[in-house]
C-alpha cells in the first residue's frame, strides 16, 4: 500500500486514491499498535527485574500496574481485529426513540442519548446532534447523533435494539417503581464510493420547523426536512443545519445509509433475529435492562454480561457490554437461555 501511495497517478482516481488511504492508515495503526504493545510489555519486565533486583517494591508495583493496563489494552485490540464487517471502520449515525409511556420513557431516551454522547466522547469520536424532537414535559421523543471515528459503526452495531429501566420515576408523586422502553438503532455513514440507488418517485419529502434549542431560526422557519422511503418505510429527520437545502442533503445521505445498512443486515447470518427484536418497543424485546431500584443491576440478555456500577454504565462505560457481544458474534452463542432481572 505504501508502494500504491506513492504513484504519482493515484490521485487521478480522487475516490480509490482516498479509500486506499483509509485502508493504509487502518493497518498502519493496526500494526504500530502490535509494535507498541511489544515494546511496552519488554519495557514493564525489564522494570520489575530492575526493581526486584535493587529491592525496590515500589517500581515493581508501578511496571505490574501497567502490565494490567497494557492486558486491558490488547483484550481492546484483539477485540478490534472482529471489526472486519464490511461498514465497521466507517462513522456511524445513532437514533434513539422513547417508548410507550410518556415523559418516563421520554427521559430514558434522552438518558440513553446522554450515555452514547460520553461513550463516544471517551474514545476520541466527535459527536454531531442531527435531529432532536423534545418531550412535552421533559426528555426527548427522538434523536439521531453522528458518531464520527475509526470503527465507529463496528463498535456502536452492538448497541442496536431495545433497552429497559426500571427506577423510582422522579415524575411519580407517590414514588412508584416505573419500567420504560426506549430502542436504540445504528447504521453507518456512507462514503461516495459505495452507490445506492433511490427513485425520487419512491420517496416522500416533507418539511417542518425545527424544533429543540438553540438558532433564531428555530421554529420560525421550515428549515427541517423528513425523507419517507415509501417502499420499505424508512423514515430520516435531519433540522442541525439552518437551510432547507442543507437539511435536505444530509437527510438523503442518512436515507441512503439506512437502506445501505439494511442490505447489510440480510446478508448477516442474524439478521432475521436481530430485526425481530426490534420491532416492539416493549416487554420481551429488549437487549439490555438497567435496574436502579430496589437494586443496582446492569445487565445483558444476549451475552449475560452484568455489572453493578449503573451510574458508570449510564456516564457511558459500555466497552464490556460491546465487547462481549462482539466476541459472541465472532466465536458463537451462549448455551443456555439467561434471565431476565426483575
Amino acid at each position: 500500500m505504501n508502494k500504491l501511495a506513492e504513484d504519482p497517478n493515484l490521485w487521478n482516481d480522487p475516490q480509490k486514491a482516498q479509500k486506499l488511504m483509509q485502508e493504509r492508515t487502518s493497518l498502519e495503526d493496526a500494526l504500530s499498535g502490535i509494535g507498541k504493545v511489544e515494546q511496552e510489555l519488554e519495557d514493564d519486565i525489564g522494570m520489575i527485574e530492575l526493581g526486584e533486583a535493587e529491592g525496590d517494591e515500589g517500581v515493581v508495583k508501578e511496571a505490574e500496574a501497567a502490565l494490567k493496563t497494557l492486558k486491558k489494552e490488547v483484550a481492546r485490540r484483539e477485540l478490534e481485529a472482529l471489526l472486519s464487517g464490511e461498514a465497521d471502520s466507517f462513522d456511524s449515525y445513532l437514533e434513539v426513540h422513547a417508548g410507550a409511556g410518556g415523559t418516563e420513557s421520554q427521559d430514558w431516551a434522552q438518558m440513553l442519548l446522554r450515555m452514547y454522547s460520553r461513550w463516544a466522547e471517551t474514545h476520541g469520536f466527535k459527536v454531531e446532534v442531527l435531529e432532536e424532537s423534545e418531550g412535552e414535559e421533559a426528555g426527548i421523543k427522538s434523536a439521531t447523533i453522528q458518531v464520527s471515528g475509526h470503527n465507529a459503526y463496528g463498535w456502536l452495531k452492538t448497541e442496536a435494539g431495545v433497552h429497559r429501566l426500571v427506577r423510582i420515576s422522579p415524575f411519580d408523586s407517590n414514588a412508584r417503581r416505573h419500567t420504560s422502553f426506549s430502542s436504540v438503532a445504528v447504521f453507518p455513514v456512507i462514503d461516495d464510493t459505495i452507490k445506492i440507488d433511490i427513485k425520487e418517485s419512491d420517496v416522500r419529502v416533507d418539511t417542518m420547523r425545527s424544533g429543540g434549542a438553540g438558532g433564531q431560526h428555530v421554529n420560525k422557519t421550515e428549515s427541517a426536512v423528513r425523507l419517507t422511503h415509501i417502499p420499505t418505510g424508512v423514515a430520516v429527520v435531519c433540522q442541525a443545519g439552518r437551510s432547507q437545502h442543507k437539511n435536505k442533503a444530509q437527510a438523503w445521505d442518512m436515507l441512503r445509509a439506512r437502506l445501505y445498512q439494511i442490505e447489510l443486515k440480510r446478508r448477516e447470518e442474524k439478521a432475521a433475529a436481530d430485526q425481530a427484536a426490534k420491532t416492539d418497543i416493549g416487554w420481551g424485546h429488549q437487549i439490555r435492562s438497567y435496574v436502579l431500584q430496589p437494586y443496582q443491576m446492569v445487565k445483558d440478555l444476549r451475552t449475560g454480561v452484568q455489572t453493578s456500577d449503573t451510574s458508570g454504565v449510564l456516564g457511558g462505560d459500555l466497552d464490556d457490554f460491546m465487547a462481549a457481544t462482539l466476541a459472541q458474534r465472532a466465536f458463537g452463542t451462549p448455551g443456555a437461555d439467561i434471565e431476565d432481572v426483575d
